[in-house]
């Protein structure tokens, strides 16, 4: 959710039932970082009834800002920290020191492999079709395949914009879900009106592959892509993955927005609370649904 979710819905939805997460990069410095995790340990330390929150640390070796922003999740003791683009052995053994949660974001099975190893609690499978950057395998083989050597949680991401679409996700064998694209649209969502619009209006067929933005395989909107002057059909695939800068990242995806194939559903900018009452209104709808048989 990277520019698009911040403390407003990172509160939302953890008092709405949901874990609440952001991009550390969102904040465009350590001190408005420092902010943001003032703000939100404030908000939910209040609540008594709030859910758990999360911050995502960017570990791919090119950010210059993790050190940073790390001592500061640190020092707010974040719930559970997820890791993205890289290794998560620099973050494992701070966390642990308080007490926290390490989930590692992994699109493939041999990144599950290696966080594994890692000593993290918890693996977020990006399978194919999820916003962002995103994986290939199919969350029907991923969920598969790792389960053969993890048995700690598992959280499945990918196409999930609904509550069936969690309840498949709990019959994969997945703990939790993972939700991007269906909070794009939300009233807290940082995101510009424009872009929201957007993902009311796309359906999945508007979802474009390409690591033409950011050096990594993402998943944009094709009307954005038209917009920024890109032409969707032929974009350069060669672009070498570089977050020195987390500025000059936050420009690229300023420009050109991203979602996943599971937009279709979102129909609507509204609060975040409405769209969790209806995820789990469709997820007890599909966890009453009889088994499926077959009638000789």
């Amino acid at each position: 959710m990277f520019l698009v979710s911040g403390p407003d819905m990172v509160v939302a939805a953890s008092r709405a039932g949901m874990i609440g997460s952001f991009p550390t990069p969102n904040a465009r410095t350590p001190e408005i970082l420092d902010q943001w995790l003032e703000t939100i340990t404030d908000a939910l330390g209040a609540d008594p009834q709030a859910a758990a929150w999360a911050a995502n640390l960017v570990v791919h070796p090119s950010n210059d800002r993790l050190s940073a922003d790390l001592d500061l999740v640190v020092r707010y003791e974040a719930p559970l920290v997820i890791t993205a683009l890289g290794s998560p052995s620099r973050v494992v053994d701070r966390v642990h020191g308080y007490g926290g949660l390490v989930f590692a974001d992994v699109n493939s099975v041999g990144f599950a492999r290696k966080a594994a190893m890692a000593g993290v609690d918890g693996l977020v499978l990006v399978a194919s079709g999820a916003g962002g950057h995103t994986g290939q395998t199919a969350g029907f083989a991923f969920v598969e395949e790792v389960r053969r050597f993890w048995d700690g949680p598992i959280v499945l991401g990918g196409a999930i914009s609904t509550g069936h679409a969690i309840r498949a996700a709990e019959i994969l064998g997945a703990d939790l879900a993972y939700l991007g694209t269906a909070l794009i649209a939300c009233r807290e969502s940082m995101a510009a009106d424009a872009y929201k619009q957007m993902v009311v209006e796309a359906g999945a067929d508007q979802i474009v592959p390409s690591k033409g933005i950011t050096g990594v395989t993402a998943n944009w909107l094709r009307d954005s892509l038209i917009a920024a002057g890109h032409d969707p059909d032929n974009m350069p695939e060669d672009k070498k993955p570089n977050f020195e800068n987390a500025q000059d990242d936050a420009k690229a995806w300023k420009n050109v927005w991203s979602a996943g194939q599971g937009v279709g559903a979102v129909e609507a900018i509204e609060p975040v609370g409405a769209i969790v009452e209806r995820l789990q209104d469709e997820y007890q709808i599909a966890a009453q649904m009889p088994p499926f048989q077959i009638e000789e």
